[in-house]
């Protein structure tokens, strides 16, 4: 396990861009638009012999970055753009006709950019991370300036060089780095879980605990305006599979049987696949841990908030317990696709909202029951491949969104049914299971669509 504290903030984990995939969208347009801000401070000789800007892609970045947009969030990066800020629908216009380049202003020089200069490498790569891309920027065959970047997931990335942790964040009130560590914190100052986390966030941004409030509201309200234009939007998602929007369909049938013991899970079902049919369609999400999980949390909060009527001050609290365990994973094994399979992608997302529920109902409950909520939930995604049919964040991804939704609530119930201190396995323990299961799994199923329920793509 990990010994350094973690360091991350609450809106580092939930961070609002378009879909369709936070390593791969997210990621790439974050990195493309700090290469934008250091050459624009390049000495003027190097800006006026600049040509040309080439992107190299390695990894899952080059084996399904068309699919997932990659080469777009690139270009948009170096056109300034920024992922909160982004409109989808020009997002998806970029690159469309392939005789179409775009000006890149370095210095007073503009430098066009086109399909030609980004270049989806399949050779090996000698690089720490799964997910690696190289900027250049060149005059003819010289290369100027290089940087090199890694996407870890969940829309959060890595300059090689830089340390992962700016050395202004390395300080927290609580530091914790396990949940083992967490727990001891709590009860050493006998604070709560919101206290801790708050304090935390805090110190880390500077933001005041109004403040704080605010921006998780607004998380919220980013997270159910996808979840309702999903319930209303209708037709085929972008991409060659064609697949139909099933949401619409299933928040109709759930609004018909209302008398049903079953519509409470339909309507659980509707509400993940509207957000994360609004993620494959390249739709404003939250990464939840990230782009491919935005489903799972955003319909639990929104079942959370519209059916079981809990306050917004509730809904903050299980935010908090989500943030929480999400910081937990992140920091002790991967939520990224590419490094661990689904189930670092889903895996998390549903220990989140395990942790969410279970927060949300006992807001001044035992940490125990969060912690087991959480661990139930990862154990039983253990070793869950990551093999998107085509490419897309469709297949199996966006039904993935709806089971780990359900998973999530089951193991809510299990955690909080009595026993959750006869739990064997830590969620320590788990995580670090996790990591190995990850570490071991062929690179075929992370998020290569080499493998898996890839194959079967020419049945769609």
């Amino acid at each position: 396990m990990a010994t350094t504290p973690i360091t991350t903030s609450v809106f580092d984990l939930f961070k609002v861009g378009p879909g369709p995939s936070s390593s791969h969208t997210i990621g790439p347009m974050k990195a493309a638009f700090d290469f934008r801000q250091r050459i624009a401070s390049l000495p003027a000789d190097s800006q006026t012999q600049s040509d040309s800007i080439h992107v190299l892609l390695y990894g899952s970045l080059s084996a399904t970055g068309k699919g997932h947009g990659t080469d777009r969030a690139v270009v948009a990066g170096l056109l300034g753009w920024q992922p909160e800020t982004t409109d989808p629908t020009a997002l998806l216009s970029l690159l469309r006709d392939p005789s179409v380049s775009y000006p890149i202003s370095v210095g007073t020089q503009p430098i066009k950019i086109g399909p030609q200069h980004i270049h989806f490498e399949r050779k090996r790569y000698d690089s720490p991370y799964a997910n690696t891309m190289v900027l250049q920027l060149r005059a003819g065959e010289q290369v100027l300036q290089q940087e090199e970047y890694y996407s870890v997931g969940g829309g959060f990335i890595i300059r090689k060089g830089e340390p992962e942790v700016p050395a202004d964040k390395l300080s927290v009130p609580y530091p914790y780095s396990t949940m083992g560590e967490l727990k001891a914190q709590l009860d050493k100052h006998n604070i709560s879980l919101d206290e801790l986390m708050l304090t935390n966030e805090s110190a880390l941004t500077g933001r005041s605990r109004a403040e704080i409030n605010q921006r998780i509201d607004q998380i919220l309200d980013f997270m159910h305006k996808a979840v309702r234009r999903g319930l209303r939007h209708k037709g085929t998602l972008p991409g060659s599979i064609k697949l139909t929007r099933k949401a619409p369909i299933l928040f109709q049938q759930a609004k018909g049987m209302s008398h049903s013991s079953d519509s409470f899970l339909i309507f659980l079902n509707a509400y993940c696949l509207a957000a994360s049919e609004e993620n494959a369609a390249g739709g404003i999400v939250v990464t939840a841990p990230t782009s491919g999980a935005s489903g799972v949390i955003p319909g639990l909060t929104f079942l959370a908030k519209h059916h079981f009527h809990y306050d917004k001050a509730t809904l903050r609290s299980g935010m908090l317990a989500a943030a929480a365990i999400g910081f937990l994973v992140k920091h002790n094994a991967s939520i990224s696709g590419a490094e661990m399979g689904c189930m670092g992608e889903i895996g998390t997302a549903s220990a989140m909202g395990a942790a969410f529920l279970t927060r949300c109902a006992q807001t001044n409950g035992p940490i125990g029951a969060i912690e087991a909520a959480a661990e139930i939930a990862i154990e039983h995604h253990l070793g869950m491949t990551c093999d998107p049919i085509g490419g897309y964040v469709q297949i199996p991804c966006i039904e993935r969104n709806a089971m780990g939704a359900v998973k999530a609530y089951n193991a809510f119930l299990l955690a909080t049914s009595g026993a959750a201190s006869f739990q064997k396995i830590s969620l320590d323990a788990v995580v670090k299971v996790m990591k190995a299961t990850g570490r071991d799994m062929s690179t075929k199923y992370k998020e290569t669509s080499e493998a898996g329920l890839a194959l079967s793509a020419t049945e769609c």
